[in-house]
């Protein structure tokens, strides 16, 4: 992952470049290995790299063999070996980057390249060859890249783009994020949608709603997961698993020791016969460039995990760590040292959405210890729980219907949420995060799933199914994993089967508390009752509201930034409290356990 920053439509572009490298170092948290500048007939493009995939010769941006085309690009594309052999044998490739294979697909298929990626990307891509010069701009298909837009009064026909609002602040007066799935073209100055799964639709109330009726089945589930995993391994760097000791980070966990085993021993087998048959590389080296070749191959799995002193995801993780033989790293931070870091993570989070702040700042924390160690990538869990109605309020929706409406919406929104908060708190240190559950195929699969088979128990989740397995949420994501035979099973039962938490509640009850607390002390009840009048748009509703309100106003004061910023409402509609904590559900005070 690395942050890009590009303005198009300038009438004298090499006056600004000084400028607009100086907005692009605001981004440098995100690619700390190298920069770099193009600047064209009308625009200028600035790159700032994480080198994950094509460490040694994939520095940005990069330029099409003719000179014509330049490219800058923040992401992962994950079948790019694939791809390099679609565009067929003509076509000369200068580095061993994942992204550089976007050049030749532009000449072949012109904006339809979008739907060709199988990734995470955001990427803005400059044509030199026509007249006027044209420039295209895509986010992927769910946005877990982010990507923001904007434009100033000033120079009404100029269009800037950043991985991040900090440099558009300064010189734009509208700015929004960009919409993920979406592609932008400046030869006609629109922005269409390339991402049309057939799921879309389901979160609407007509005729038009797709409301899934396909039986859930469990082999296809669990397969279509591990090849999401599988491929999201390709990188030539260090690299670990963010482990809670909830079901989905240890699901990831589980998949990825699984392949990490899998990929060193093929490696080994591939590379050995090669050598033996006297291979010898296109490129003269003996650098074996195949799918394979790009998956990491540490001999063993490292994971991570952080909380309070004690805290559930704390014991959680060690115990499935140990099971999963992981080299497992634990840290423990204090609630003082989380409110410290308040003002860090709200400025690289660019939100004042209070479920999102509470979320990332041990995320944030934790992403510093591991770039510490040297480890640039991490697999994460994100989007199962909006895939597969995991969230414990999902327990009061009404029917099954509604239940996938809310499945869909959640999706949607992820890049406003879940998304934001693993993609920035995780590059506020130059570390990548990569989301297997967010998978186009896994979604394909998952997303069309009868919701009759995603709804659980509305009680309190003590009935239990033949197997003894209790009906509870993401029940189906569960007994898909829950393998029996000769085979190591996936997890131990009380991890398989283990009661959702929220990342912000798991790490410590005393964390939310904790800001609770801070906010009542700091906030006064003066300033509370003039809430209204300082906000009349979204205005906070808590002190804790308040307080990041106020925290992200004086880092980002001007009302295009306010703009971008998405809340989180519960859904009061189905008499859910207030409060957006797993905590405030009821059904979590009815735990239930299983044994090992």
């Amino acid at each position: 992952m690395c942050g890009i920053f590009a303005v198009h439509g300038l009438t004298k572009p090499g006056q600004d470049r000084a400028r607009f490298i100086a907005l692009s170092k605001r981004l440098r948290h995100r690619g700390p290995d190298w920069s770099g500048c193009f600047v064209g007939q009308s625009s200028v493009l600035v790159h700032e790299r994480l080198a994950i995939v094509g460490v040694e010769s994939g520095a940005q941006p990069l330029v099409s063999e003719d000179g014509k085309q330049i490219l800058a690009v923040n992401g992962e594309i994950y079948n790019h070996i694939a791809l390099r052999q679609s565009v067929g044998p003509d076509v000369k490739f200068k580095t061993h980057s994942d992204c550089e294979v976007i050049l030749p697909l532009y000449k072949q298929h012109d904006t339809a390249l979008c739907s060709l990626l199988d990734g995470m990307f955001s990427f803005v891509l400059l044509d030199e060859s026509v007249t006027p010069s044209r420039i295209i701009a895509a986010r992927d298909p769910i946005g877990i890249t982010t990507l923001y837009q904007g434009w100033s009064s000033e120079r009404p026909d100029v269009v800037f783009f950043a991985s991040e609002l900090k440099s558009l602040v300064d010189d734009c007066d509208k700015i929004i994020a960009f919409p993920p799935g979406h592609v932008y073209d400046s030869k006609d100055d629109s922005t269409t949608r390339y991402y049309k799964p057939s799921w879309w639709n389901g979160d609407l109330d007509g005729p038009e709603a797709t409301i899934p009726d396909t039986p859930a089945d469990l082999k296809v589930l669990r397969e279509s997961l591990e090849a999401a995993v599988r491929k999201r391994l390709m990188s030539e760097v260090p690299y670990g698993v963010l482990l809670s000791g909830g079901l989905d980070s240890s699901l990831i966990a589980a998949i990825a020791s699984r392949e990490t085993e899998k990929v060193a021993k093929a490696q080994y087998e591939l590379r050995q016969k090669k050598l033996k048959d006297g291979y010898t590389s296109p490129t003269g080296d003996d650098s074996l460039v195949t799918e394979e070749a790009t998956l990491a191959a540490w001999p063993q799995l490292h994971s991570f995990s952080i909380g309070l002193e004690n805290s559930p995801d704390l014991l959680a993780a060690r115990k499935a760590a140990h099971y999963l033989g992981t080299v497992h790293h634990e840290y423990v931070f204090t609630v003082q040292e989380g409110l410290d870091a308040l003002p860090e993570v709200i400025y690289h989070l660019e939100t004042y959405d209070v479920t999102t702040v509470r979320a990332s700042t041990p995320m944030y924390l934790l992403s510093r210890k591991i770039k510490a160690m040297g480890v640039k990538m991490v697999l994460s869990g994100e989007g199962s729980d909006e895939i597969l109605g995991g969230y414990l309020y999902f327990h009061a929706a009404p029917d099954a219907r509604s239940f996938h409406q809310e499945c869909v919406k959640r999706v949607k929104n992820l890049h406003t949420a879940d998304c934001l908060r693993a993609n920035k708190s995780t590059m506020a240190w130059g570390l990548e995060a990569r989301v297997p559950f967010l998978d186009k195929a896994f979604l394909e699969v998952a997303m069309n799933i009868d919701p009759k088979y995603k709804e659980f128990n509305k009680g309190a989740a003590q009935e239990l199914d033949a197997d003894g397995c209790p009906l509870m949420e993401k029940y189906i994501l569960r007994k898909a994993f829950d393998v029996t035979g000769d085979e190591k099973p996936y997890l131990p039962r009380s991890i398989l089967w283990r009661q959702k938490e929220q990342f912000s509640d798991g790490v410590g009850y005393s964390w939310i508390d904790g800001i609770k607390g801070h906010a009542a002390e700091t906030i006064s009840d003066e300033q509370f009752a003039k809430s209204a009048e300082r906000w009349p748009e979204d205005t906070p509703d808590t002190k804790e509201a308040y307080l990041i309100r106020q925290i992200f106003e004086d880092l980002y004061p001007s009302q295009a930034a306010a703009k971008t910023a998405v809340r989180w409402i519960p859904r009061g509609d189905w008499g859910c409290a207030a409060d957006p904590s797993g905590r405030s559900v009821s059904i979590h005070n009815s735990a239930y356990e299983v044994d090992e």
